[in-house]
């Protein structure tokens, strides 16, 4: 091994490390963020989804949801993984009442 072959090596585990903190470690936590958010919706909540319908969760399960949206109510079903965000979210203070948070 020359001083040619330890450079690149060096080199390169620069530029994989560098990567890492750019790229990797970015995408992962917004991953983790997204995942949360997806499992914290609750029965109450305003959503909207990946195709941008906006609605009210009447319904949740462990894969699926359910949402009232219009003014004919109309109940649509979706996978969880079809959130994007939650525009108004329903927190419990007690079990008896519930008190709404706007983002």
């Amino acid at each position: 091994m020359g001083n040619g072959t330890i450079g690149l090596i060096l080199y390169m585990g620069f530029f994989f490390g560098l990567m890492y903190f750019l790229i990797i470690r970015p995408q992962k936590k917004k991953t983790k963020q997204l995942s949360e958010l997806r499992s914290s919706v609750r029965v109450g909540d305003e959503i909207v989804t990946i195709g941008g319908i906006l609605g009210k969760v009447t319904k949740v399960r462990e894969d699926d949801f359910t949402i009232e949206v219009g003014s004919a109510k109309t109940k649509l079903t979706f996978k969880k993984w079809a959130i994007s965000t939650i525009e108004k979210a329903t927190t419990k203070v007690d079990d008896a009442e519930e008190v709404e948070i706007i983002e």
